[in-house]
């Protein structure tokens, strides 16, 4: 196995002291200009790279970010958003030689445990916070331990932390716009996993939208999932089984849309002839399947970015703030018409 190179074999090689070495790599004074750059051209010779264990213990940061999941595993690997989210991020922080350090955590109170011994070993300089939940208990931990933060899903963060959002209230209003438009009154919304404030605000628009129509919650609701392929089919059964079922369903993600067009298939119902399908994120299992599904729009990965470079900001010693992203659009494809005589 190879040597890791150490300051010692940089001073070797350079022919000056370890001393002249750490105050050239650290960028302290006390060396020449001319020095300083022979003992990083040497350094870079080597492949050396500095110790992020040593760095924690002397006060530097550790080069790198967290980003802490706590959903259920078997959602994760069939989800696209989440993919998209952390290229995104991925792409800023490798441009600044940045880490992310990722965890799954099975629920709320394991994923603060992981933030109090990230921070208790410094092995993170600051945590991109995902899924908001209605009542958070993360913020204020963040705050208390000092460690810098962006929320990301979060309209409405704390004073002391930085939050990129979506807005879901408006994207749903959309949703609901296209549908009531084209004739349909009878609508129910395959949410995603309670507790989740961007599930909260998308369940509340629905209400507040459909009552401006004139259309109560037995017009109009929302069922709730865990975002997963098959949950997503068994609420979509139980909602055709109904005596007088809806003639549209918005789903929260592409997957349990696609799980949805399925069973509407296996029950003999055609899309969009008797009944309409909208998904939440556009994805290319969207846009494959037939027919392809009307979706609402957006930078995922863009969303990633903007969240990867508010952290960096953050931690240059920026100020808090809220930034809301791209706003997303519904893209009507051939999933969506106008529902059949005999619905009504």
């Amino acid at each position: 196995m190879a040597r890791r190179p150490t300051i010692k074999d940089i001073a070797r090689r350079a022919g000056v002291s370890e001393s002249a070495v750490s105050f050239a790599l650290n960028d302290r004074p006390g060396v020449s200009q001319d020095t300083r750059a022979r003992i990083r051209r040497v350094a870079e010779e080597l492949g050396w790279q500095p110790n992020s264990a040593a760095r924690a213990l002397s006060g530097e940061r550790s080069g790198a970010v967290g980003l802490v999941l706590a959903r259920p595993a078997h959602t994760l690997g069939v989800e696209s958003f989440f993919l998209q989210l952390v290229s995104g991020i991925q792409e800023v922080l490798a441009a600044e030689r940045t880490a992310l350090l990722f965890q799954v955590a099975p629920d709320l109170d394991a994923e603060c445990a992981v933030y109090r011994r990230w921070w208790a070993e410094r092995r993170v300089d600051g945590v991109l916070v995902v899924d908001p939940r209605t009542d958070d208990p993360r913020p204020a931990l963040l705050e208390q331990l000092g460690l810098p933060a962006v929320t990301v899903g979060q309209s409405d963060p704390p004073s002391a932390l930085t939050s990129v959002w979506a807005d879901d209230a408006g994207a749903m209003a959309q949703v609901l716009d296209h549908l009531y438009g084209l004739g349909h009154r009878r609508i129910a919304h395959v949410a995603g996993l309670p507790g989740l404030a961007h599930t909260a605000r998308r369940i509340e628009s629905l209400r507040t939208q459909a009552e401006r129509r004139g259309l109560g919650p037995d017009r109009v609701r929302s069922v709730l999932t865990d975002y997963s392929d098959a949950e997503g089919a068994a609420a979509t059964r139980r909602i055709l089984a109904e005596p007088e079922p809806p003639t549209a369903l918005v789903y929260d993600n592409d997957v349990m849309a696609v799980a949805g067009i399925a069973v509407a298939a296996e029950l003999g119902i055609p899309v969009p002839g008797r009944l309409s399908i909208v998904a939440w994120d556009d994805s290319a299992l969207c846009r494959v399947t037939h027919p392809r599904l009307t979706a609402l729009v957006r930078d995922t990965a863009g969303f990633g970015r903007l969240a990867a470079e508010e952290l960096l900001a953050a931690l240059a010693g920026g100020p808090p703030r809220s930034r809301e992203s791209e706003r997303p659009r519904l893209e009507p494809r051939e999933s969506t018409a106008p529902p059949s005589a005999a619905a009504y």
